[in-house]
């Protein structure tokens, strides 16, 4: 029985289409020529350079974050849950990819921090409006931190928008309270323009909830809000860290207390009562 011939093998091109008329359909997509040309250093040190863009790297996490945690906002207005734990999901994976960009910057001797920091200026990290809406998200409002912005309007008006828009975690609090868990009035009707304060009210809320199926939807929902919360306080240990070892307790640019400032932040819970919850199950 003889065998049927095969067709000849396509030929495979040796290389890529490379001919394009202007730039290439990667760049347009991209923009890796603007983002390649945005470091410009002012010192002579070449450690500048890696601090600048691993600050830069920061600000794109930052940016795919707080849209992450929107979207989640914007579905539990709707009630979709499975899309906002969806959401917070790829967020978790986004703040892993976040907290490893210490590592670049996590071991800098003060000798090292000091060969550039004067090149900073007055800039510091807590002036970053992208990562000020991560903290209005997370319900860590306050007014005062939008005066650094006054000068540029498009920034300024973002960011009074969000700050006087409810947070993420307001957003899972009405969701609870429209299933018919006891969220009291006073914190569904706060003024969400003010950091959020722990509610014993709440706390019950999440006891019962963490005392039940563990797979039901809305304990699927704390979980994953827990997870962020866990890597926005690893996070701020991180940044911690980093700044007590390169400058140890000294005052920070931009007028900030430097590690003193950043302490107090980390001793701080995100979405309290999910952690005070779990002491009552």
């Amino acid at each position: 029985m003889s065998l049927q011939a095969q067709p000849p093998e396509a030929s495979e091109p040796e290389t890529p289409h490379l001919d394009f008329a202007g730039t290439t359909p990667y760049e347009d997509y991209v923009q890796a020529d603007v983002l390649t040309h945005l470091q410009h250093t002012l010192s002579d040190d070449p450690g500048e350079m890696v601090f600048l863009v691993t600050t830069q790297v920061m600000e794109l996490w930052f940016t795919v974050i707080v849209h992450e945690w929107e979207t989640a906002a914007k579905a539990l207005r709707g009630d979709d849950v499975p899309t906002a734990v969806a959401a917070l999901k790829r967020s978790v994976r986004e703040l892993d990819a976040l907290n490893a960009s210490w590592r670049p910057l996590a071991q800098l001797t003060p000798a090292q921090f000091n060969s550039y920091r004067a090149a900073l200026g007055e800039g510091s990290g807590f002036q970053s409006a992208m990562y000020r809406r991560m903290e209005f998200l997370l319900g860590e409002k306050s007014a005062s931190m939008l005066v650094p912005h006054r000068a540029a309007p498009r920034v300024y008006a973002e960011l009074e928008k969000a700050l006087h828009e409810p947070s993420l975690y307001d957003e899972v609090l009405r969701l609870l309270a429209r299933r018919g868990y006891a969220v009291p009035d006073a914190v569904l009707a706060r003024d969400v323009s003010q950091r959020y304060e722990p509610s014993a009210e709440v706390e019950a809320v999440w006891t019962l909830l963490y005392s039940g199926d563990s797979e039901d939807q809305l304990a699927r929902l704390g979980e994953a809000l827990t997870n962020v919360a866990e890597l926005v306080w690893r996070w701020r240990n991180d940044h911690l860290v980093a700044t007590r070892r390169a400058m140890g307790a000294k005052a920070g640019t931009g007028g900030s207390a430097g590690v003193a400032w950043l302490e107090k932040r980390a001793q701080k819970n995100v979405f309290p009562e999910l952690w005070t919850a779990r002491s009552h199950v």
